[in-house]
């Protein structure tokens, strides 16, 4: 039963998608009727669209909601003055309010704790990280020096996003910070937990596959990490800040 599940879908500004009005309309009701149901509890703007009025974005959502077709609206890939931006328009406008931001966020990708995480406090939006493994990069199965030779199917390998992931994590810096670190996956899930600047309290939240839900579940229950190694994710993510993919598009 569907009605179980709590469901997120997003409207793109790729593949011949925008956000006009009339494409993000068209992008929510074609979820709406694949996934058979009259409403989602949060529909995201996955990215900026350049190229549409944003003020015109954000009134079709509203009507969306208005519609009832949604219940929470959400942002990602936003830099953190166009999610005030977005807010302040929605606010003055009354129109629904953004509550969620999906970002980037992980051990050695750390950028959205500079402004953005700070602006989104400011506004009472929760925080959602998304990439908690760095791609796979924090589960030590990949080596940097293999890059051209086999490598396990993933996120850097056998995948359309492939080339992406490469280009955010694949650098010789990033390899160096966890070769200092346990690369255990459950070290890093529980830095996400018990170390980096989520509030549970405030709402955020950690987004992972299904096939993972067990792992993270143990790891986060395993309580915070021995000192030595929280140091040593600080000192991996000195390593690699400045090559820190952007958190925005």
């Amino acid at each position: 039963n569907i009605n179980k599940f709590r469901i997120a879908t997003k409207a793109n500004p790729w593949e011949g998608k925008t956000l006009k009005p009339e494409s993000v309309r068209n992008q929510l009701e074609t979820y709406l009727k694949r996934l058979r149901t009259q409403c989602v509890e949060l529909f995201y703007l996955h990215a900026p669209d350049r190229q549409s009025p944003i003020q015109d974005t954000l009134q079709a959502c509203n009507q969306l909601h208005k519609e009832g077709k949604f219940k929470q609206l959400g942002l990602s890939n936003y830099a953190s003055w166009e999610v005030a931006e977005i807010y302040c328009i929605c606010k003055h406008n009354n129109w629904v309010l953004p509550t969620v931001y999906q970002g980037i966020y992980n051990a050695t990708t750390r950028q959205v704790e500079t402004e953005l995480l700070p602006c989104l406090r400011y506004f009472g939006i929760r925080f959602y990280a998304y990439n908690p493994l760095a791609g796979g990069l924090l589960t030590g199965k990949y080596h940097y020096e293999d890059k051209d030779g086999a490598q396990p199917a993933g996120r850097f390998f056998g995948s359309s996003w492939a080339g992406t992931y490469r280009d955010r994590y694949w650098k010789e810096s990033h390899f160096q910070g966890i070769d200092e670190k346990p690369t255990l996956t459950s070290a890093a899930i529980r830095w996400m937990y018990h170390h980096s600047h989520l509030r549970g309290d405030l709402g955020d939240g950690v987004i992972i596959r299904m096939e993972q839900l067990h792992e993270n579940l143990t790891a986060a229950a395993e309580g915070p990490l021995k000192q030595e190694v929280v140091d040593a994710f600080k000192h991996a993510w000195d390593l690699v800040a400045h090559e820190c993919p952007n958190y925005f598009r």
